[in-house]
């Protein structure tokens, strides 16, 4: 065996636990492994002891998607920026590195992403994996925006992977669930630090419904929540702007994205937990607590905003004209059980895009997630709303919770099977396996 085995195998492992808390593991050890090739090392070292292996970065799954009683790899000696090509404008990043320090060195460097999810905790690795997404016309996923990889396989190969090289593997290992080895670098696509323009609003139920289509339309990157139990909606707007930068002033956005949308929505629903009852009384309230506001910054600090209060969620990608309808049964069938619901439900959108498994692989998609707060009872209103998604052909979001197996994903993935025969060629033994992927993926 090549390398050493410092950072490698560091101690048998105690018991990992995600983010929402709701999964739990206990590898047989943890490694740490700070280079490609200690990774690789790691990787075969396992084989050789008959091991399966999985990597997690931040635990911002809710599903087991990175549990495994093997070998637990924590890529966090796995990070930085390894070049920045500013004739192709890319930028090539170790795979631990989380999206927050990416985010903040590329604007140092004046550049940036075109488009990214609403949290930016998760690694490079994690969030492309699992299909990451935020909200655009024209602009998708975190993973549509990789122009290349580097792959650690089950025998230890390290592929790099494009459109020109290995474009078998790239088309299906930028959303890879783990499945087809260890990702251990990605080079995404680049542009100039632009400016957005944000503008948020309330917005009636079946208003917001109503103009669905105008408003997606006019707008390079819109989304709204509709708070359950309430005909109230809240709208956001990101345009990019010729500037000038006019930032959230540091009291009021203290006041919205601190005080209001964790602080006291931390203090909602732990009452609403408490005494569900008062929760249709509290929602009419703390849907009209965030007044219209506008302000014009940097990428990130517009598309991500911190979450603080720890919940359950489950989001299915519809077709994007399926996704009033479905929203609307949603709404339906919430107002007339006694499902008692404090968190609001998200809707996005995403352009189609090319790669195998992902939630808007050949086909324009809407997003609708809906969410719980922790221990709150949630599997009635999951098992409704998916019920109502998955009539609409829905896919659900890889690293949130679901019931789906590989006979249902099979039928809403054209290329589904592209990607499981790539998997037997690639892991043949299931080294990446574990129960989850068993589930989505078949044996």
């Amino acid at each position: 065996m090549s390398g050493t085995l410092k950072g490698m195998d560091s101690r048998s492992a105690s018991t990992w636990r995600n983010w929402a808390g709701n999964v739990a593991a206990r590898p047989v050890r943890e490694a740490r492994p700070a280079s490609v090739r200690e990774l690789a090392d790691t990787v075969l070292r396992a084989a050789e002891e008959g091991l399966r292996v999985k990597t997690v970065g931040t635990g911002h799954s809710f599903t087991s998607i990175a549990a495994t009683d093997g070998v637990l790899i924590r890529p966090d000696l796995l990070t930085g920026i390894r070049r920045i090509d500013r004739r192709e404008m890319t930028v090539t990043v170790e795979s631990g590195t989380p999206l927050k320090r990416l985010n903040v060195a590329l604007a140092r460097e004046g550049l940036s992403l075109a488009n990214m999810g609403d949290i930016m905790e998760q690694t490079v690795a994690g969030a492309t994996s699992t299909g990451t997404h935020g909200t655009g016309r024209d602009s998708a996923s975190i993973a549509a925006q990789i122009r290349e990889l580097e792959l650690v396989t089950a025998d230890g190969r390290v592929l790099t992977c494009s459109e020109k090289e290995n474009p078998e593997v790239f088309a299906a290992a930028r959303i890879g669930l783990g499945a087809l080895g260890v990702v251990s670098a990605i080079t995404f696509a680049v542009e100039p630090l632009f400016l957005l323009h944000a503008r948020e609003e309330p917005m009636t139920f079946d208003r917001v419904t109503s103009e669905f289509d105008a408003l997606h339309a006019e707008n390079e990157h819109f989304e709204f929540y509709w708070f359950p139990h309430t005909g109230n909606c809240n709208t956001k707007r990101n345009n990019r702007s010729a500037g000038p930068a006019a930032p959230p002033g540091r009291i009021s956005g203290w006041i919205e994205d601190e005080f209001l949308s964790n602080g006291m929505f931390q203090v909602v629903n732990s009452i609403g937990r408490a005494v569900p009852a008062a929760i249709p009384a509290i929602a009419k309230v703390s849907s009209r607590a965030l007044s219209a506001r506008t302000y014009t910054d940097i990428p990130y600090k517009v598309f991500t905003s911190p979450r603080r209060v720890r919940f359950l969620e489950m989001e299915y990608a519809v077709p994007r004209e399926a996704a009033i309808g479905a929203l609307r049964e949603l709404k339906a069938m919430v107002d007339r059980s006694a499902l008692r619901v404090s968190f609001p439900v998200e809707v996005r959108t995403a352009p189609a895009d090319d790669i195998a498994l992902s939630t808007a692989s050949g086909r324009e998609s809407a997003y609708i997630a809906v969410h719980m707060y922790k221990g709150t009872p949630y599997r009635s209103y999951f098992t409704a709303a998916e019920r109502i998604m998955t009539a609409h052909g829905g896919r659900p979001h890889w690293g949130k919770l679901h019931t789906r197996d590989a006979g249902y994903l099979a039928e809403v993935y054209p290329r589904f099977g592209e990607f499981t025969a790539l998997r037997d060629r690639l892991d043949p033994e299931r080294m990446f396996g574990n129960d989850y992927l068993r589930r989505v993926l078949g044996a």
